[in-house]
């Protein structure tokens, strides 16, 4: 059972960390940092916008990182707030410029290219198992964080 525990906990935390680092690699070679990919990602695929809020959970980002990110790419021209007459600057949708449709679509070649070189040599009926299995143990964990009694 430890060993177990050892294997999926290290496991997922050098996934995680490889993750991070190409994140910041290949979002530097676009003048980004890896911080803006969820934001950008999102985005992309909501063109009809999406708050600040919403960002974060559909990222499962903190709310600050993602309006610090947000500012960020609002300062480059990426990301647009529409004036939507009164409405508070937290609870706008917020769009991606045309600028920011080109760096996302850069960016998600990007990432497929990192998917699919991750995935090598697994069959696709491993990967579907794959990603099957990762859902449950999700859906479990999350399960024991939302109550207040011990395991």
């Amino acid at each position: 059972m430890t060993d177990r525990f050892e294997t999926f906990v290290l496991t997922i935390n050098r996934i995680y960390r490889c993750i991070q680092r190409i994140k910041d690699r290949e979002m530097e070679a676009l003048g980004l940092k890896g911080s803006h990919v969820m934001c950008l990602f999102q985005l992309r695929q909501h063109p009809e916008g999406l708050t600040a809020a919403e960002l974060a959970e559909r990222s499962l980002e903190d709310k600050a990182a993602v309006s610090r990110a947000l500012a960020r790419l609002e300062e480059l021209g990426l990301v647009e707030l529409p004036e939507e007459g009164g409405k508070r600057r937290y609870r706008a949708k917020l769009r991606l410029t045309e600028a920011g449709r080109a760096a996302a679509e850069r960016m998600t070649g990007k990432i497929r290219q990192a998917v699919q070189r991750g995935g090598r040599g697994l069959t696709d009926g491993q990967r579907e198992d794959f990603y099957r299995a990762l859902g449950v143990i999700a859906r479990n964990l999350e399960q024991i964080c939302s109550t207040e009694e011990p395991i």
